[in-house]
């Protein structure tokens, strides 16, 4: 996979903390940050799948029982 170079401005207290983890997970802070963005962006597509497929389904309607018609009234449903 290609890849390009990015510059970010982080906070120094920011970035010693991150150099330490990164230390201890045997890993380089651009690994790391690439993790962290491909699961944003995973994150990001699959909740933009998931909703065109609850928009679609709301959209073909549910298959309730009722063929269209409610047969009770709000008392029936509301004892009192």
């Amino acid at each position: 996979m290609k890849t390009r170079n990015v510059t970010l401005a982080i906070p120094e207290d920011l970035l010693r903390q991150v150099k330490i983890i990164a230390a201890k997970r045997d890993t380089s802070i651009s690994a790391m940050a690439t993790q962290a963005l491909r699961q944003i962006a995973d994150q990001e597509s699959g909740y933009a799948e998931a909703q065109r497929g609850m928009l679609e389904a709301l959209r073909k309607g549910y298959n309730l029982g009722t063929r269209g018609k409610i047969s009770w009234t709000r008392d029936d449903l509301h004892e009192r």
